[in-house]
């Protein structure tokens, strides 16, 4: 079962959403503020956590800050914002979706589920026979069913959405993705950032990779790609 965490100081908020997404079949934990949302993350392991950004004690923004590792979940952004650079921000800390309220509650629980998916989180994925090949590319080594990549031996955390960016241009080598292109393999859904999304989460997904972040490529008016070896 997948687990979603749902944190909003607006108790009427986080309930109705949790109500809706238990319908659907998710387990559901509520939280009413970032401090709250951490502990419980801690304990309930979420896959996905819906996430309000202005909240007391602690905002949506310091709790994508703190969360980090392997166990990291998918988060979708709930923001009254309607300023494009509010919404970079949460995604260069490392949100993966976001919605601006009001929103409509179908849309919600469709993110949700893509997100899941992209998580890996689906009964489908846990009750897969065997673990594929690794991918190697350079110096990564990346397991698709266990989710993790190693860079030269060294585990390389990333966020899911980073995860799957990589997946994609490291199954086909020198295949030039347009920005359209990867939107909607990696996001499965017209995704309300725009183009702009991919841009930030390639640049972040560099700036991890370090020295081989040369594996991944611009095509200057088109997209991106990787290489199994960077020039020199």
């Amino acid at each position: 079962m997948v687990n979603v965490l749902v944190v909003d100081d607006e108790a009427g908020i986080s309930g109705a959403i949790a109500y809706a997404l238990q319908r659907e079949g998710y387990a559901v934990e509520t939280a009413a503020d970032g401090i709250e949302a951490l502990e419980r993350a801690y304990v309930f392991k979420p896959d996905v956590m819906v996430l309000d950004v202005m909240m007391p004690r602690m905002n949506g923004y310091d709790v994508c800050r703190k969360l980090e590792g392997p166990d990291r979940p998918a988060i979708l952004l709930l923001t009254v914002k309607s300023d494009i650079v509010d919404k970079v921000l949460g995604l260069e800390l490392g949100a993966d979706d976001y919605m601006t309220k009001p929103f409509d509650m179908r849309e919600l629980i469709a993110r949700v589920k893509a997100l899941s998916r992209r998580r890996g989180s689906d009964a489908a994925h846990s009750a897969a026979a065997a673990a594929p090949e690794a991918l190697q590319l350079g110096g990564l080594r990346i397991e698709e069913y266990s989710r993790t990549v190693r860079l030269d031996g060294k585990p390389l955390e990333l966020t899911p959405k980073e995860f799957d960016l990589l997946v994609l241009l490291a199954r086909n080598p020198e295949r030039v993705y347009s920005r359209e292109s990867l939107l909607e393999q990696v996001w499965e859904m017209d995704f309300a950032g725009g183009t702009r999304t991919v841009d930030i989460h390639v640049q972040r997904l560099r700036k991890k990779l370090g020295e081989r972040q040369a594996l991944i490529q611009t095509v200057y008016g088109v997209g991106y790609k990787s290489v199994k070896a960077p020039p020199s």
